[in-house]
């Protein structure tokens, strides 16, 4: 089956940001992603699920274990399971990226309270 943003489930999250769904499984999970300008989300674990982030478009500021990273376009990261993380757009455009979860994050994310 061909998916898309225009043929998949949406929904909304955070301060507008917007997620698509692409793949739904109990083994994998793949969904595109829109944060805009100065919105992030909170900082979680999961205790099973791998996850990479493959940046689109525009630049994200990863905290991954009290580590920060910028990811531009055309570049990914990986987020091992138990590892403390959050995403964040601080830059000056919207954010686009896939995040691609194995196995996938149903009942699998801790949020952490700051």
């Amino acid at each position: 089956m061909i998916h898309s943003k225009t043929h998949s489930a949406h929904y909304i999250w955070g301060n507008g940001c917007d997620s698509w769904v692409l793949n739904d499984s109990l083994n994998l999970s793949v969904k595109q992603e829109k944060m805009p300008v100065g919105t992030s989300e909170k900082m979680h674990f999961h205790e099973l699920a791998e996850q990479v982030f493959y940046i689109l478009k525009g630049e994200a500021v990863f905290d991954i274990n009290d580590e920060k990273f910028s990811v531009k376009a055309g570049e990914s990261i990986s987020v091992q399971p138990q590892s403390k993380h959050y995403i964040s757009n601080e830059s000056q455009d919207d954010l686009e990226f896939l995040v691609i979860s194995s196995p996938s994050t149903h009942n699998d994310r801790i949020e952490i309270e700051k």
